[in-house]
């Protein structure tokens, strides 16, 4: 099955199986100084009209393969209205009457103009779960890369989607404070899924495939990185200060040196050993080498 897109596409790693639907292209805010995935010139955002959209469902359903999950991407699916979304989920199960779930990114500001209530019936009709990025609770750090968001924003977006009956899948950008911020980036970012509670949580390293050059000059040019070393000691203050009651963890990206997996916060004391372990005796561990780092 081969589904016309305005590449580069990019999903989950938890939405491998899923049937990617375009619904948007590119990223309507696109500011964000540590994101190169939407930069090429045929990724200016853009909202596709219908027709391929019910092409691509209607080569799914005729492909015969036996789908349970849609992602829609790009990067600002929420960013539609309610009433495009909810004509498209309707879509989805007139060619798919069994999906078990459909999914999208959330840029916190896309559910400002969205009650809960529309929410609610979003998720009654198979939209469930929320991957939002929020990278940091910290606002100086949040001002610094042009995230055009902040702790309370992402708080009130994460809140929506629990009181919805929506899971949410939240990111935080290991390294985003660098060597200047990384205690209150790693402490605020704490505090905010604390109050938050979600129901995954997942931790990269920020990463420059295509240089700093552009994430410098949004911080000032005083962005100072954090190697190997910094980047455990950061982590090792967010585990210690979350308070979580039943999140799951995950600390696997290709990104990463260590791998981090568990439930917080029943496995606290265990991902905290293993970080301990990487500060003090690396050479008791397994890390990942560089190379293995590719993304």
């Amino acid at each position: 099955m081969l589904l016309d897109y305005i590449d580069p596409v990019f999903r989950p790693p938890s939405e491998a199986r899923s049937l990617i639907l375009q619904v948007t292209n590119g990223c309507s805010w696109n500011q964000c100084t540590f994101c190169e995935m939407y930069t090429a010139p045929q990724k200016k955002f853009s909202v596709p009209p219908s027709e391929p959209l019910i092409q691509a469902l209607q080569q799914a359903a005729n492909s015969g393969f036996p789908l349970r999950r849609v992602f829609l991407a790009d990067g600002d699916a929420m960013m539609l209205s309610f009433r495009r979304l909810k004509e498209i989920l309707l879509l989805i199960r007139q060619y798919f009457p069994d999906i078990q779930r459909v999914s999208s990114y959330c840029l916190p500001r896309n559910l400002k103009n969205k009650s809960v209530a529309e929410l609610a019936e979003l998720a009654q009709l198979g939209l469930t779960l929320m991957y939002v990025g929020c990278e940091s609770g910290d606002d100086l750090v949040l001002e610094k890369v042009c995230k055009g968001e902040s702790y309370q924003s992402s708080l009130m977006a994460l809140q929506k989607i629990k009181q919805a009956g929506m899971k949410s899948s939240v990111m935080i950008l290991n390294g985003l404070g660098g060597q200047q911020y990384a205690e209150q980036h790693a402490v605020n970012s704490a505090r905010l899924m604390n109050e938050a509670q979600p129901d995954y949580l997942s931790t990269l390293v920020v990463s420059f495939p295509d240089g700093i050059e552009r994430f410098q000059a949004g911080y000032g040019g005083d962005f100072k990185p954090l190697q190997q070393l910094g980047l455990f000691e950061e982590m090792e203050i967010l585990l210690k200060t979350l308070a979580l009651e039943k999140t799951v963890f995950r600390s696997d990206h290709a990104s990463n040196y260590l791998v981090l997996k568990g439930t917080l916060s029943r496995d606290k004391e265990r991902l905290l050993s293993q970080i301990h372990t990487a500060i003090h005796n690396p050479d008791r561990i397994h890390l990942r080498e560089e190379w293995q780092r590719g993304l």
